[in-house]
């Protein structure tokens, strides 16, 4: 049997970003992360990249931030479908998540999608912005892309995306009342976004928004372990080079690449 195929996409864009700019040098920074003789390639179910799972990265996509960047990343997803390949894109800020998930929808029907990060991304639009990256998850759930939202790791709700995530029937655990098992895991069609400012600011330096009192890194692993496997894609996303220590999120980011890659359709038969 073929080991099941993963296709590393990078989208380096930031042209939907607030308050900084940076986290287009994302995904440069991931695969440096990746590539370092630092670690190896297994993941901690005991899968390893590259033997039990097959790993392509096509490199980054051509984003100038115009509008036509979003029919960009729609092609390449529906691209990587059609070539029998899971998508793990590497971002580049949130806004990246709306266009990816609506071209999965097109071939999966409404997907169901777990969501972590310290902001719910349900704005109406920001600062006039209705692709900002402050608002993916409102494009998407307003156009029918998913059947299920979970949101976990938030802990910057105010009230209009309270309103928003009634409106749509989001579901969202508050880290003030977090645990690892208190968060559901959705049925496939299964999508997992990771907002790397989701990790509290101390294991995860380099994003642009930290916001204190997130969880560590083995508290979001118990959650991601928990997903049966079959993911039908998933994203990384937010990473600013600029604020990164030591590599510190770059490194975690790399981790994640290799956990999200071991959950792909026959990677745990």
């Amino acid at each position: 049997m073929n080991a099941p195929r993963v296709r590393l996409l990078g989208l380096p864009t930031d042209a939907h970003s607030s308050f900084l700019r940076g986290a287009a040098a994302g995904p440069a920074a991931i695969r440096a992360a990746l590539a370092s003789d630092h670690s190896n390639m297994a993941a901690e179910n005991g899968l390893e990249i590259g033997s039990d799972v097959a790993v392509e990265d096509v490199g980054d996509l051509a984003l100038s931030g115009a509008a036509d960047g979003l029919a960009v990343i729609r092609a390449a997803i529906l691209d990587t479908h059609a070539a029998g390949a899971v998508p793990i894109s590497l971002g580049g800020d949130h806004s990246v998540t709306y266009p990816i998930v609506a071209a999965l929808a097109a071939v999966h029907g409404p997907l169901n999608i777990l969501h972590f990060d310290a902001h719910p991304d349900l704005y109406d639009e920001y600062e006039g912005d209705p692709l900002s990256h402050a608002s993916p998850f409102a494009r998407i759930m307003e156009k029918g892309h998913a059947r299920r939202l979970v949101q976990f790791g938030i802990r910057t709700l105010n009230a209009h995306s309270r309103a928003q995530a009634a409106r749509f029937g989001v579901e969202i655990v508050e880290m003030r009342d977090f645990a690892p098992d208190k968060v559901p895991i959705p049925d496939a069609p299964l999508y997992v976004s990771i907002d790397l400012d989701g990790f509290d600011p101390a294991f995860a330096p380099g994003v642009a928004h930290h916001e204190p009192g997130g969880p560590g890194v083995r508290e979001f692993l118990h959650v991601l372990h928990r997903v049966p496997g079959g993911i039908v894609g998933a994203d990384i996303v937010e990473l600013n080079p600029a604020r990164d220590i030591n590599n510190v999120t770059a490194t975690l980011a790399a981790k994640l690449v290799k956990e999200l890659a071991s959950l792909v359709p026959g990677a745990r038969s």
